[in-house]
């Protein structure tokens, strides 16, 4: 799950500079791999990073719900998920 997260930090962290990049042409001008790259892409590109990196970082889906052991007396004899 910590790996998930820091992965969707970054891609929010590269769509946000990409943003950033596309609204100030200094920062553009400042990075020579954004300069090639069209304006309609650059966005396009950066608002998905940053939508996917939102999704993966504050997303809770796929999480299983946690087991609890069922006890008789001091013997486990099963699970359930709470």
């Amino acid at each position: 799950m910590v790996i998930r997260s820091t992965l969707g930090y970054v891609l929010l962290g590269l769509g946000v500079i990409g943003v950033a990049a596309w609204s100030v042409p200094s920062i553009k001008a400042a990075i020579p791999q954004l300069g090639t790259l069209n304006d309609t892409i650059l966005i396009a590109v950066s608002a998905a990073l940053a939508l996917v990196g939102i999704f993966l970082a504050m997303g809770r889906g796929g999480r299983q719900a946690r087991e609890v052991p069922i006890y008789h007396g001091k013997n486990i004899v099963g699970y359930r998920r709470h």
